[in-house]
């Protein structure tokens, strides 16, 4: 279980109810771009120095797309991708580092002889674009929660809670996060069989991201319910058994609207259980529609409790590992998890947030544990209990900088299935194009009316 004496921020100042959720004064606002980072973190270091104060990179490169290598990115990739490792951890010694691991990174140490974890110096280069800085400082006093999970209101582009004081208001800066104002992405997926068998699909999303829109006289601030953050349409390209079907989503503030194409009906659909625990589709039941993006969509089946910040090795950096010269079979995807010779830790700090399923309610998921990364506000890993309080599975995000446009992210995502034995990996790269952030969306695009049109071609 996770070691509360180790927290740097003790749960009985932190682990507040929606009934305290007072937007900061001016006073604590004031500390951001002061001894806090424009977003939140610790500016500083820590005692020993084995964590950096916040040194971020900053932005470089063409928006429609470059493969994140040394080739493209010599003076801060490159100079990543040099480095050796500090130290190993592995099965005989992971032991003595257990207060700084999830439980998930100690499951996956117990099951594989084999797994191991390499440790590297640590870089705090996660930086945003000033517009982020700005209007995050601005949501510090302003944003708030009306009396609900999903009741986020007076929020505009930037982090709605900087300085968190409970863990809703964790997550909502994770679901919130810069991320460009629009993408196009190639999303590979893999299904890893115990025989070691690799079952591929690969999708092509669209993405727009209204919140975050640098036009202010087109960005969608948050003010109720129905505001829609995030535009989706993904189009399924292979196997060829599953090519051509469609997935469109809106992502209002308190729930999602959906619909799907099947090629095999020709119709457009609404699709009110792309959501919660319902399997995402093609992925066999390995991942749930809430566990796109480490976490997403509506907030209300689960309490969220923050219970502090903690140094741990999490994945960053992990530039290696998306390197398009290498392919999936037999380079990054390994039997029984991926190629941890090509994965890279580093000591950071993050939040600690304990979802605990409601009164009520029903998931698959009685109680999850979501590790944040103070700098990012990504959520970097997941620990997934069953109705049983058995941890059943772990997601981690193999998190990366993209000096392209200042956008962090994990790619790609792992779900280990640690009953099973099976492991699910998306957001994968390597054999696709890079992404690309100069699309140019209408909100037309992402209607179920321009999606019939597309289809029936």
């Amino acid at each position: 279980m996770l070691n509360r004496a180790a927290l740097i921020v003790g749960a009985t100042s932190l682990a507040l109810t929606l009934s305290a959720h007072a937007k900061v004064s001016s006073d604590e606002a004031a500390k951001l771009g002061g001894e806090l980072t424009p977003v939140g973190a610790v500016k500083s270091g820590n005692s020993d120095g084995s964590i950096p104060a916040w040194d971020p990179w900053s932005k470089r490169g063409d928006l429609e797309g470059e493969d994140l290598t040394a080739e493209n990115f010599p003076d801060t990739i490159g100079k990543i991708l040099e480095e050796k490792p500090k130290m190993t951890i592995s099965k005989d010694n992971y032991k003595q580092h257990a207060d700084k691991l999830t439980e998930g990174h100690k499951a996956l140490f117990e099951l594989y002889p084999d797994y191991k974890m390499e440790v590297y110096k640590t870089h705090r280069n996660v930086g945003y674009p000033e517009e982020v800085y700005k209007t995050t400082k601005q949501n510090a006093t302003t944003a708030h929660l009306d009396g609900c999970n999903d009741c986020l209101r007076d929020a505009e582009f930037g982090f709605p809670f900087p300085i968190p004081k409970n863990g809703a208001e964790a997550m909502w800066n994770h679901r919130l996060r810069w991320r460009g104002e629009t993408v196009k992405r190639n999303n590979d997926q893999a299904i890893v069989q115990q025989s070691g068998s690799t079952q591929i699909t690969k999708l092509i999303e669209n993405v727009k991201f209204p919140y975050t829109l640098l036009d202010k006289g087109e960005r969608q601030a948050i003010n109720n319910k129905d505001d829609i953050m995030i535009y989706y349409q993904s189009e399924t390209v292979a196997p060829p058994r599953n090519a051509g079907q469609f997935l469109l989503a809106w992502e209002h503030v308190g729930y999602r609207s959906a619909w799907l194409y099947n090629p095999g009906l020709r119709r457009v659909r609404r699709a009110p259980n792309v959501q919660y625990d319902n399997p995402y589709e093609n992925t066999d039941g390995q991942q749930f529609y809430d566990q796109v993006d480490m976490y997403n969509g509506a907030m209300d089946r689960y309490d969220y409790k923050l219970v502090g910040k903690k140094e741990m090795y999490i994945p960053y950096n992990n530039f290696s590992i998306n390197d398009p010269d290498r392919s999936y079979e037999g380079e990054v995807l390994g039997k029984e998890h991926m190629n941890q010779d090509l994965m890279r830790y580093e000591l950071h700090r993050v939040w600690v947030v304990d979802a605990t399923l409601r009164d009520g309610t029903s998931h698959q998921f009685k109680r999850r544990t979501f590790y944040i990364d103070e700098d990012g506000w990504n959520i970097v890993a997941v620990d997934a209990y069953d109705n049983r309080d058995q941890l059943w599975k772990f997601q981690e995000a193999a998190n990366v900088l993209s000096p392209v446009l200042l956008v962090a992210g994990g790619v790609p995502e792992m779900i280990y299935d640690l009953q099973s034995g099976l492991y699910f990996a998306t957001a994968m790269i390597n054999e696709g194009q890079p992404n690309d952030f100069s699309q140019a969306y209408d909100d037309q695009y992402f209607s179920p009316q321009s999606l019939k049109r597309r289809t029936s071609r």
